[in-house]
């Protein structure tokens, strides 16, 4: 039944001062997910809060890990070691500084891009090849920018209103690719949800 094993990892920085920051997409979206299926990402285990249930056809397990951003590679190796999750079951959702706020795209595959997270992966999975669901923040306005507001100052600043409100209007489209990943596979998901 391994097979039909999935990790959903959402990234982030743990504790309270990081909470609803920009940077901290992919526990949001987590939590959605579990609190849509009456779960809750609350068991401690290998470095990572984690909740597993069955959903969608397969054994699904939701993960945010707790080692600080930098080293989010560490602890989702463990679970996909220690589950016997294949990697071509992972999806890890983050943060992308490059998307507008909100737009949400799939890739199979690729390179950091710049975030640190993602490259721990990359570190300790020795691999590319690993789904990801890419949330768009956005950049800091041009007048901020303009002012010199560093981009990890921009990432790591709490959402405001409005852009909580857009992203919880996109937790309906998250959920349809997270579900669109575990019955079909990433090509499909690729296909009906980017771009939207």
């Amino acid at each position: 039944m391994a097979d039909r094993r999935f990790l959903l990892a959402g990234l982030g920085n743990p504790g309270r001062e990081y909470s609803l920051t920009r940077h901290n997409i992919g526990f949001l979206f987590i939590d959605h997910l579990a609190d849509s299926r009456g779960w809750r990402v609350d068991s401690l285990k290998m470095q990572g809060l984690h909740c597993q249930g069955r959903a969608w056809g397969g054994q699904i397990f939701l993960l945010k890990p707790q080692t600080y951003m930098n080293r989010s590679g560490e602890c989702i190796r463990s679970f996909l070691d220690y589950f016997k999750i294949p990697y071509d079951h992972l999806l890890v959702l983050h943060d992308d500084i490059d998307l507008a706020a909100g737009r949400v795209r799939l890739v199979a595959r690729g390179g950091a891009g710049g975030h640190n997270g993602v490259r721990s992966i990359i570190q300790h999975l020795g691999a590319q090849d690993f789904a990801r669901m890419k949330i768009g923040i956005g950049r800091p306005q041009a007048e901020l920018e303009e002012k010199g507001q560093p981009v990890d100052q921009f990432v790591l600043s709490r959402l405001s209103g409005d852009e909580q409100a857009l992203f919880d209007q996109r937790q309906s489209l998250v959920a349809e690719a997270s579900e669109l990943f575990v019955r079909e596979g990433i090509e499909v998901c690729m296909n009906r949800i980017n771009g939207r």
